[in-house]
């Protein structure tokens, strides 16, 4: 059963009703991440109602002179940045699918896009949540300026839940003013003379900009062919002047860089953000110290794919995405190989798209650690039935 709710009252209502008759409840926004977990067809049984929060899209309030701005979840992100940018203000995310992804749906993967490296995920610029718990009970957390009182961080411990602790109908978030001016340098490595293995000179360059007085918003990985895209949105000149540094600072290192703007910089950032879920495949979401990711698209090209992939992701901050094709079974082990020898403690390994055959053969999340304890104890404070999003949360909450 598809329910639409058109208010928070609404929401508390089916809530209400499916914990005291212990209806299993799916989430949705605009579905571009109805892929990611496990699907409905996993859980055991399956979801008895779908609640969509599409009709819930509102800006509630933009509090320009402070900076911040509450949203209701099922408003898509660029309809939300049109808004606000009446005051020339933005919430600076540029996940996938913009024009169609919510706002809920951002807040509950924590998902983000290239100006992560600037300005984080959503966890980070979140500063309040309005939610309603599994029984029906709303509730609020957090407030409507970037200075709170002290407590419980309730609104990040809802980003990342994949809906699984209750059902967000508004967050609030810090702003940031529009840039006057952007710029993107690409660097090719195969345009330059040859100073050293592909690896060294990548994480020569990278480890550069991270040390350097310049401040982009984006430092970006694409392979292969290997290049990195390195964005500033400022003013003009200073735009102009921190590509310029970055165009030395490749030559250095044996590479070549040139400068984008206008019409072509927004073409190749829309191409960028599309490549790893354009094709067929399973798309891995790897995390990693910045310092390896050029050992990382060295094993990538040694492995028996050939060329059917391709990796995109955050240099600055060690965030990959890469979309492996080939047989479920090719998938499964090179993710298994990650997974054992590829990543240290600190990295990870996450399924974010894949096949039902894929699915059956691997963990989606892989290991957790001891932090499962603890999300399972929250899970239980939340959700006790286990009504919202089943098996959809991380480690399967």
């Amino acid at each position: 059963m598809m329910v639409e709710p058109v208010s928070p009252e609404e929401v508390a209502g089916v809530l209400t009703a499916a914990s005291r008759d212990r209806r299993r409840v799916l989430i949705r926004g605009a579905g571009t991440k109805a892929g990611w977990g496990a699907p409905p067809a996993h859980s055991s049984p399956p979801p008895d109602i779908v609640l969509s929060t599409q009709k819930l899209n509102a800006v509630l309030a933009h509090r320009h002179g402070d900076l911040t701005a509450t949203v209701q979840a099922g408003a898509s992100l660029a309809e939300v940045n049109r808004e606000l940018a009446r005051h020339s203000q933005c919430i600076p995310l540029d996940p996938p699918w913009a024009d169609r992804a919510t706002i809920g749906g951002i807040v509950a993967t924590n998902d983000s896009g290239p100006r992560r490296h600037r300005y984080g995920a959503p966890r980070d610029l979140i500063i309040g949540v309005d939610f309603v718990r599994a029984d029906g009970v709303a509730a609020k957390a957090g407030g409507i300026v970037v200075k709170n009182v002290a407590g419980y961080d309730v609104a990040r411990l809802m980003t990342g839940s994949f809906g699984s602790l209750a059902v967000i109908v508004a967050a609030t978030f810090k702003l940031f003013p529009l840039p006057a001016a952007s710029r993107t340098v690409v660097i090719d490595f195969d345009r330059g003379p040859f100073l050293g293995p592909l690896t060294e000179r990548l994480n020569a360059i990278v480890s550069e900009l991270l040390v350097s007085h310049l401040t982009p918003t984006a430092i970006e990985l694409q392979a292969p062919p290997a290049r990195i895209l390195v964005r500033f949105e400022t003013i003009e000149t200073a735009a102009e002047q921190q590509a310029e540094a970055v165009v030395h600072m490749a030559e250095r290192a044996g590479a070549h860089g040139s400068v984008v703007g206008a019409d072509d910089e927004a073409t190749l950032w829309a191409e960028h953000c599309r490549r790893p879920w354009r094709g067929d495949g399973a798309v891995f979401k790897i995390t990693l110290l910045p310092t390896a990711l050029g050992a990382m698209l060295s094993w990538l090209a040694e492995m028996p794919i050939r060329d059917n992939y391709e990796v995109v992701g955050r240099a600055g901050v060690g965030v990959l995405l890469a979309r492996i094709g080939g047989p479920a079974e090719l998938q499964a082990d090179l993710l298994k190989m990650l997974r054992d020898a590829r990543l240290s403690r600190a990295a990870s390994a996450v399924l974010v798209r894949d096949s039902d055959d894929l699915k059956s053969q691997v963990d989606l999340w892989g290991p957790i650690g001891d932090g499962l304890a603890l999300m399972r104890a929250i899970k239980q404070q939340f959700d006790p039935l286990g009504i919202l999003n089943p098996g959809r949360g991380p480690g399967g909450l």
